[in-house]
Order: C-alpha cells, then sequence, then structure tokens
C-alpha cells in the first residue's frame, strides 16, 4: 500500500486531456447536485453516486445492497458500489468539453509560458483564445510556391474584368444621361432641371467608379496578404480572413480559439525551435538576445521532462471529490454550498448548450460566441479573476476557484 506521509520525490507536470480521464470514476454530465426532496445526489450530477461512490458506508443508492458483507459488489439496479463513504474524497469524475479550451495558468501567467513558446505576443496570444483574430497554422508553401503564377494571372484576369464592367456601366450612365437632356431639350426645359439631371448622373458614375475601385483594392489586399502568409499570423479582420479562405483555402488552414493554438502545438518542433533559439543566442545581440534566451529556457523545459506543450489545452477537464467541495444542510431547511459547485455548474450549462448548438448545426458566429464563453467558465473555475472581472456570488464576493484552494496553503 502507497504510504503518503514518506516518499522520495515528488514531479509536478502536466496533465494530459488522457490522463484526466485515466483519474476519473466517470464522466459529469448534468449540472444538479443533489435532489431537494430526497436529498439524495443527482444520476451523473456533481455529486452522483455511481461516480464518486455511496454517502453512506457500505449502501447503494437504491438501497438493495446494505452491510459490509456485499463489499465491492456494483448495485445491477442503481450501478453504486457497495463500498466506504471516504472514497468521495479520493474519487474524480471529469467533464468531456465539447470544444477544447487552453489553460489560463500557461497564458495569463507571468510570464506567459504560452506566449514564450510560440513567440506571441499575451495580447495577441489573447485574441486568438477569445475569438478576435484569427491564426494560420499551416501554409502548403510548395504548392502555394508552384501555383502562384497561375493565380497571379487569374486575379489580373478578375481585376480587368471588374475594370471593364465599371468602364460599361459608366458609359451606359453616360448615354441616359445624354438621352435625358435631348429629351428635356426637345421638352423646352430650364437650364436648372438639365443641370439636376447632370448632378445626378454625375453622382451615380462617381459611385460606380469608387465602387469599382475599393473591388480591386479589395482583391490586391487579399492576395497580397495570402502571398505573404506564413504560419502563426494573425488576422483579425474576418471579412479578409474569409474571402482569402474562400479563395484560397487549399493552401493555407487557420482558426480561432484554444482548437487553433492546439493544432499549433501538435505540430511544434521542439528541437527545430531549440536550434534556432540558440542560434540567435550566439549571434543576436540586445532585446532579441534576451528573448531568445527566455523562450529557450521554457523550450528545453519541455525537452527535459515528459511534458508535451499539447498538455497546455485541455479538451476534458477534472471534477475533484465531493467531499472536497461539499454541500451541507442548515437549520432553516437551506444548503450551504462550495464555490467551486457554482463554478462548475457554469462549465457545465455552457458546455451542454455548445454541445446542443453543434448537433443544430448553428451559424458559426453564434458556436465561436458560445466557445469563448465556455474558455471563459474554465477560466473562471482555475483561477477566478485572474483575466478581466470574477464571477460573483451572492453580495457580489468573488466566488473561490481551484487556485484560490491552492493559494496559502501552510502545510502541518
Amino acid at each position: 500500500m502507497l504510504d503518503v506521509n514518506f516518499f522520495d520525490e515528488l514531479r509536478i507536470g502536466l496533465a494530459t486531456a488522457d490522463s484526466i480521464r485515466q483519474w476519473s470514476h466517470g464522466e459529469v454530465k448534468k449540472p444538479e447536485t443533489i435532489n431537494y426532496r430526497t436529498l439524495k445526489p443527482e444520476k451523473e450530477g456533481l455529486f452522483c453516486e455511481r461516480i464518486f461512490g455511496p454517502t453512506r458506508d457500505w449502501e447503494c443508492n437504491c438501497g438493495k445492497y446494505k452491510r459490509v458483507r456485499f463489499k465491492g459488489i456494483i448495485c445491477e439496479r442503481c450501478g453504486v458500489e457497495v463500498t466506504r463513504a471516504k472514497v468521495r474524497r479520493e474519487r474524480m469524475g471529469h467533464i468531456e468539453l465539447a470544444a477544447p479550451v487552453t489553460h489560463i495558468w500557461y497564458f495569463k501567467g507571468v510570464p506567459s509560458r504560452l506566449g514564450y513558446l510560440l513567440d506571441l505576443a499575451p495580447k495577441d496570444l489573447e485574441k486568438v483564445i477569445y475569438f478576435a483574430a484569427y491564426m494560420i497554422t499551416s501554409v502548403d508553401e510548395e504548392q502555394r510556391h508552384a501555383d502562384l503564377p497561375s493565380l497571379e494571372a487569374q486575379i489580373q484576369v478578375e481585376k480587368k474584368e471588374i475594370e471593364n464592367r465599371r468602364d460599361a456601366d459608366v458609359e451606359s450612365r453616360a448615354q441616359l444621361l445624354e438621352r435625358n437632356v435631348a429629351e428635356l431639350e426637345a421638352e423646352g426645359a430650364k437650364a436648372d432641371a438639365k443641370r439636376k439631371v447632370r448632378d445626378q448622373a454625375e453622382r451615380e458614375m462617381n459611385n460606380i467608379r469608387k465602387r469599382a475601385d475599393q473591388q480591386v483594392e479589395r482583391l490586391e489586399q487579399v492576395w497580397d496578404r495570402f502571398k505573404n502568409l506564413k504560419v502563426q499570423d494573425l488576422e483579425g479582420d474576418e471579412i479578409l480572413y474569409r474571402e482569402m479562405r474562400d479563395r484560397f483555402g487549399l493552401y493555407f488552414e487557420g482558426g480561432m480559439g484554444a482548437a487553433a493554438i492546439q493544432k499549433r502545438l501538435e505540430s511544434f518542433d521542439l528541437e527545430a525551435e531549440a536550434e534556432l533559439l540558440q542560434e540567435i543566442i550566439a549571434t543576436g545581440k540586445g532585446q532579441k538576445k534576451t528573448r531568445a534566451i527566455k523562450r529557450l529556457k521554457v523550450v528545453t523545459a519541455f525537452q527535459t521532462t515528459t511534458n508535451h506543450p499539447s498538455g497546455m489545452v485541455l479538451d476534458a477537464i477534472p471534477v475533484i471529490p465531493p467531499d472536497l467541495r461539499p454541500m451541507v444542510q442548515l437549520d432553516g431547511g437551506r444548503f450551504a454550498t462550495s464555490d467551486l459547485n457554482d463554478l462548475y455548474r457554469r462549465v457545465i450549462n455552457r458546455n451542454n448548450r455548445l454541445k446542443r448548438l453543434l448537433d443544430l448545426g448553428a451559424p458559426e458566429i453564434i458556436v465561436n460566441n458560445e466557445k469563448r464563453m465556455l474558455q471563459e467558465a474554465v477560466d473562471s473555475l482555475f483561477d477566478n479573476g485572474r483575466r478581466g472581472r470574477p464571477v460573483t456570488g451572492p453580495g457580489n464576493r468573488p466566488l473561490k476557484s481551484l487556485s484560490d484552494m491552492l493559494k496559502g496553503k501552510q502545510g502541518r
């Protein structure tokens, strides 16, 4: 048996989504805690007996098995294992997320480990994570280089078409003006009426030219952006990014939120990055060299441990044992509960809503907004108040997150 008081060494590392699933005894799917009529934990909720163990020693939920002689039996009716209630202090659950989220400690900490690793300013990183900018995750440079001449020819043809259409529209409007003026002269109209017609036509022709110039300018903008596109480039202009994706989507991939960061981290080459940084340190000077040294520390830390950078983005989050976040009945029949239960409830509610939106095939803008809200809910659970305003409970008191639980522990 493991003696928790004596050990030779302790290593703290990144918990990947797979290791979280291995620790877990079941997935928490519902935000409910207990049934207020029966006072029994709700199934698949935050206090579920099937996941975390029985609330009473040697007794299953439905009462079919009672007494120690049934030790280890899993009730076929309610699915609860007959064991000691103290397992509710050690058994963990997990929440399977509908979209990946970034761990707030690694991008919002000082210094930002994620920012150093990817060589991104914390401000830019935040834009990507909270769906304010797109990040390019991969570029097929060989294919782009090979197809560049033919693509450029296509762009030139398109520009020519826009200009020809503009000239034709202006010409037809000028002819209409001539006819209108001739009609007015035949009717013996005053000079004032003719001037009004001319001014109106001039305005319309200017609008046609302006619209065409804007189209050409946009086309050139999209083309210039695509020509010089690199991995990890950020694009805050959504319309420009969408147009670029529609035209040249075969040559690059990009995205928003933690999913884009995850994709980038999965393909991140630590060895190549370490070599590049060592070269910069050897040849560079000043601020560039200082930053390279700081970045190399983070890169070598990943190289020398079993941790992988993709562990900074999570697909599943752990639910700590229920006896560490208890719910207590007060004298008046009311309940007092740990703040963590409220924070977990927010995560589960938003996660379930996101799953429903994805199943319905909701528009991208709505799904992205829900993903951002899920990211914010997980941020509050891990470290409430680290970014922006903290989530508050009754009386505007900030809720205590997992980080607050760990802070200030002095030991015994």
